[in-house]
């Protein structure tokens, strides 16, 4: 079975297209569920705005596929929303 770990490297190589920082370090993951039906990750974006959304999602789903998951479900939720974190607002510069 895929662990959480080996998800969380994956979603490492996932950049968000406008920021340019992979979506683990910008704290857009929320949760990750592994099982036998496969994986469940529960995840935000910037804004609801976002005009990547779309492919961001599907950025997320080929990464953990590539790890072997037959099955990925991606939920996007804005509750709570996305806040940088003090460190990530340093990076980014704000």
């Amino acid at each position: 079975m895929i662990t959480k770990q080996q998800i969380i490297d994956a979603l490492k190589t996932v950049k968000d297209p406008e920021i340019g920082i992979d979506l683990w370090t910008l704290g857009l993951i929320y949760d990750i569920k592994t099982g036998d039906e496969g994986v469940d990750i529960l995840m935000t974006l910037t804004s609801p705005f976002c005009p990547f959304g779309n492919e961001i999602v599907l950025s997320v789903e080929e990464a953990v596929k590539k790890l072997g998951a037959e099955e990925v479900r991606v939920d996007v939720t804005f509750d709570p929303p996305w806040e940088p974190t003090d460190e990530l607002r340093k990076m980014l510069g704000i």
